[in-house]
This record gives C-alpha cells, structure tokens and sequence, in this order.
C-alpha cells in the first residue's frame, strides 16, 4: 500500500527525488502531469497514457518492484499498462504482480559531440514531402520499430539519401530537457558502409545544439549497435527492463 509521506505531488518534486537524473528529465516531459512515489532511495513516477509509458523508476530494485506492486494493488496501474523499471530478473515478480512481457533494454546518453563521421555530411532534416519514403523505409527495414511517420511524439525526421533514395532515416523523439535519438534505421541493402553512424553522429550533433544532453535506448540483444553508440560517445548507461501488466 502506498502511504501518503511517499508521495511526489508533481514534476520538480520527482526530479529532485531522482536527483535531476538523466532518465528522469527525459521521461518526465515538461508538459506531462506527473505523480511519484519514493521508497528506500528508489523513485517512481506515473504520467497520463498519452505521454508514454504508465509508469518509471530508477533506484535500488527491490524498493522500486514493490512500489509498483502496490499501485497495481491500488488500482491506479491496470492490465496492459507498460513500466519502464531497474534491471530485473522476471522471476522477482513471480506471485507478486502479472506480468505479460518483460524486456531488458538500456539507455544512454552522452553531452559530448561524437568524433566526425565519413558521410554525416549527407544527414539532412526531412520534410512533410519525404513522408511516403520514410514510411516506405520504416516498413522495410524495421517494421517492429514504435516510431513512424506521423507519430506525435516525432519532433522531427532525419535521413540520409543515396541520389533520389531515401536509404536511412532516425527520428527525433526530444521531450523533457534532453534530446533523444529514436527508430534508427538502414535499407538492407545499405548495411555495412557506416550509415548508421553517421546518422547517429549527425543527429546527435544536431541536437547537442539545442539540449545539453542527447539519449537513446538499445535492446541488450541488439550487441553490435550498443557497440557502435559507446564508440560514438553514449557511454552512460543505465539498465532497464520494461514490463506490461498481464
């Protein structure tokens, strides 16, 4: 049960509870209404559906596991609502909460310019005009990826053309105060020529220009592109795994 000193009335509140960490002023949009709750040095927050994930935490795991179990207790987490908490083995939530899904994913960040890339000259800002073409990409080359044309939370497209073809593209997905990197993608056929670097350095140069920070996240399977983002400067981690209520 969650009991009332546990309670962060609002976003400043959270923040300074999380120790304004990078994840938490990046999950914690300055337009979203947010609640939190702090337990044993780990804090959780919860924001309205349209502004993500149900629910986020950072600190010590356990502390955290059971804050979420008692707001799935509470009624205010449902069925079908995603979490983003500290790395855990699923078991921990056996018996305790019902738990549909359960990925191990990382994020990171730097607030360095990463080293100059061969063809990050040719990473340009995309137009309402290449909509099409993106979509076409997406489908083609990452059709599992949660960033898309026409997606609200999409600040801006980038890409990288080869003549008239549009053959990479990432999605601008700031929120809150740091920028993020999102839905990174090659054409198939283009792989293995450094493309994906040099948009990940463009992009991220880019938006270096308007946050002190940039982020993204990495699926812990996916080895080689953790790879190639520790090389261009994402050497900050921290370990997650997200869960969806069964």
């Amino acid at each position: 049960m969650i009991i009332n000193d546990q309670v962060l009335q609002d976003r400043d509140a959270i923040l300074a509870a999380a120790g304004q960490h990078p994840f938490a002023r990046h999950a914690l949009g300055r337009a979203a209404p947010a609640r939190g709750y702090r337990r044993d040095g780990a804090v959780l927050w919860m924001v309205p559906p349209e502004f993500g994930p149900a629910g986020c935490a950072i600190g010590p795991v356990e502390p955290a596991l059971e804050i979420c179990v008692a707001l799935a207790a509470d009624g205010m987490l449902q069925p079908g609502q995603r979490v983003h908490l500290p790395r855990h083995d699923r078991g921990l939530l056996v018996d305790r909460l019902a738990v549909a899904e359960h990925t191990d994913w990382d994020f990171h960040w730097t607030d360095t310019s990463p080293p100059q890339q061969r063809d990050e000259q040719q990473v340009v800002r995309l137009t309402a005009a290449d909509q099409p073409a993106l979509a076409a990409l997406v489908e083609e080359s990452f059709p599992s990826s949660t960033s898309r044309p026409g997606d609200p939370r999409v600040v801006d497209w980038y890409g990288i053309r080869a003549g008239d073809r549009l053959v990479a593209c990432g999605a601008d997905r700031s929120q809150g105060e740091l920028g993020f990197v999102a839905g990174l993608t090659v054409a198939p056929d283009q792989r293995g020529r450094g493309l994906g670097a040099s948009l990940t350095a463009g992009m991220t140069r880019a938006l270096l220009t308007r946050h002190d920070m940039v982020a993204l996240g990495v699926y812990t399977h996916n080895v080689g592109a953790a790879r190639l983002y520790r090389r261009l400067g994402y050497t900050n981690t921290l370990p997650l795994s997200s869960i969806r209520l069964a």
